[in-house]
């Protein structure tokens, strides 16, 4: 599948997280992003090193930034199950506006054709390292990284989109 681009329509898909009262919730892509401005951006794992101390630190940073230039939702997407994720956002107690949501199975990675095969590194399946800017559920903006590399989806490359 190709990756998702410019113009695309954002697919709807379930990914879940732990709610404040640490209750186990799904939530619908879609209903997130319906008649909202959005980033969606994706990382390859919680814990790895340019994940947490680039990519999240930077989007947490922005926050204020981001939203006065009209973004609704920041969402965080990794194939990590919601214990992790839940446990990865814990670690960024100054966040108040990056949601941290779990893809576990890949699922709506691959809807996106985002997905990255890690498995010779024992890693398994994962997702590319991606920014995403959505307004009304079509896609305005879509960076998506080569392999490992950090040079085109931070949030600074959102904001240069807005």
């Amino acid at each position: 599948m190709a990756p998702i681009s410019v113009g695309d329509v954002l697919p709807d898909g379930s990914l879940s997280y732990f709610d404040a009262e640490d209750k186990l919730q799904q939530v619908s892509v879609h209903s997130l992003a319906a008649a909202k401005k959005v980033i969606l951006f994706g990382v390859p794992g919680a814990f790895t090193p340019t994940c947490s101390l680039k990519h999240v630190p930077g989007f947490i940073e922005k926050a204020e930034e981001l939203k006065s230039k009209g973004v609704d939702e920041i969402i965080c997407i990794s194939v990590n199950d919601p214990f992790v994720m839940k446990a990865w956002a814990k670690t960024y107690p100054e966040n108040k506006d990056v949601k941290f949501l779990a893809d576990g199975s890949a699922t709506y990675t691959h809807s996106l054709g985002l997905e990255l095969d890690l498995g010779e590194k024992g890693l398994g399946t994962r997702s590319r390292r991606f920014s995403l800017l959505v307004e009304d559920l079509k896609v305005k903006a879509a960076n998506v990284e080569s392999g490992g590399e950090f040079t085109v989806s931070s949030a600074d490359d959102i904001l240069k989109a807005l």
